[in-house]
């Protein structure tokens, strides 16, 4: 038999939730329901393991950035998709910082969740599958555990930072157009701009501890793509 992909839904509208949720039943995932924050904490840690969730940003007792950051901590390494009412690009941002994977404004259409559903699931089950460690100007990446390191010290990194730098070590020393990055770290069917691409690179490069005018690690090729370098260049 199979195994069944676990998922959490966390969402306190209900004419939301409970058309969303059979239709994801209907897909052949397990659906677990919360519309609060603390329960959804509950039950991702006395539930059993989860293998996704889907986290609307403005519930009724604490909010979803928080649960987010909490559910992180907490040691939850499964994609995290974030459903929105906020429009405005700062909220998507913080979200995204917070630990989150990937997000949905609404109203969406349910062909576009379901297919973000998928690419996150592929790209999960891609990483955890893979067993390569990469190394290149201080930063050593070790892909089975998704940890990452400068210099020695780990970094905390999003879920979407983590498979960008693995992307751009694993290539360093050659450029990486845009369009390949977005493929990869975000999938084939991804709805959004190459801003969001824009935005990692610079919360990587913060992380990293690059200059932004001059960065040692990850360099812009204007018109192309990004090259992460391979030497310290001191």
């Amino acid at each position: 038999m199979a195994d069944v992909t676990r998922l959490l839904l966390v969402e306190d509208d209900s004419a939301i939730a409970e058309p969303l949720s059979r239709a994801l039943g209907r897909d052949g995932y397990e659906v677990s329901r919360a519309s609060r924050g603390m329960d959804a904490l509950s039950l991702a840690s006395t539930d059993g393991p989860i293998d996704f969730v889907i986290l609307d940003l403005g519930l009724p007792d604490i909010d979803g950035l928080e649960v987010c950051r909490r559910l992180r901590k907490g040691g939850l390494e499964a994609p995290v998709l974030i459903l929105t009412a906020r429009a405005d690009e700062v909220d998507a941002v913080v979200g995204l910082d917070a630990g989150a994977d990937d997000y949905v404004t609404k109203p969406f259409r349910l062909g576009e969740l379901q297919a973000r559903i998928r690419a996150l699931l592929r790209r999960s089950q891609s990483t955890e599958e893979s067993g390569d460690s990469y190394e290149a100007n201080g930063v050593q990446l070790d892909v089975a555990a998704r940890r990452a390191y400068v210099d020695g010290e780990e970094l905390s990194l999003s879920a979407k930072e983590y498979d960008l730098l693995t992307v751009l070590v694993r290539e360093a020393g050659s450029v990486v157009t845009r369009d390949d990055l977005m493929r990869e770290v975000w999938g084939a069917e991804w709805w959004g701009s190459t801003k969001t691409l824009d935005m990692h690179i610079s919360w990587l490069r913060r992380k990293l501890g690059d200059d932004a005018t001059s960065p040692r690690r990850i360099t812009t090729v204007r018109g192309v793509g990004f090259r992460f370098e391979t030497g310290a260049g001191d």
